[in-house]
C-alpha cells in the first residue's frame, strides 16, 4: 500500500513563509517607515505649525516695514517718533509725572 501525504511539502512552507514575511516587512514599511502613513502625518503637522509661524513672521514683518517708512527721511511720523523716544531713550515731557 502506498499512501501519499496530505502534508505540504518543506519548499511549499518555506514560499509561504517567505511570502508572509516579506508582505509583513512591505506593510509596517508603509505604514511607520520614513516615508509612511505616519510620517506623512507628522509632515502635515509640522507644515501646519511651519506655515503659521511663516504667517506671523510676514506681519512682524510688514510691521517693521511699515514703521521704518513711518520713520524715514521721506515721510515721517511724530507721534511714532514720540513714542519710540519715550520708550527707547526714557524721555519724558516736563509737564508729565513718571510712576514707577
Amino acid at each position: 500500500m502506498n499512501q501519499t501525504s496530505n502534508r505540504p511539502s518543506l519548499g511549499a512552507m518555506v514560499y509561504v513563509l517567505m511570502a508572509f514575511t516579506l508582505g509583513s516587512y512591505f506593510t509596517f514599511a508603509a505604514v511607520q517607515g520614513d516615508y509612511g502613513v505616519f510620517r506623512q502625518v507628522e509632515i502635515a503637522a509640522e507644515a501646519e505649525v511651519l506655515k503659521a509661524e511663516r504667517d506671523r513672521l510676514a506681519a512682524e514683518l510688514a510691521d517693521m516695514q511699515n514703521r521704518t517708512q513711518r520713520l524715514s527721511d521721506d515721510y515721517l511720523d511724530i507721534d511714532l517718533l514720540d513714542e519710540q523716544a519715550r520708550s527707547v531713550l526714557g524721555y519724558v515731557r516736563a509737564d508729565e509725572i513718571v510712576i514707577q
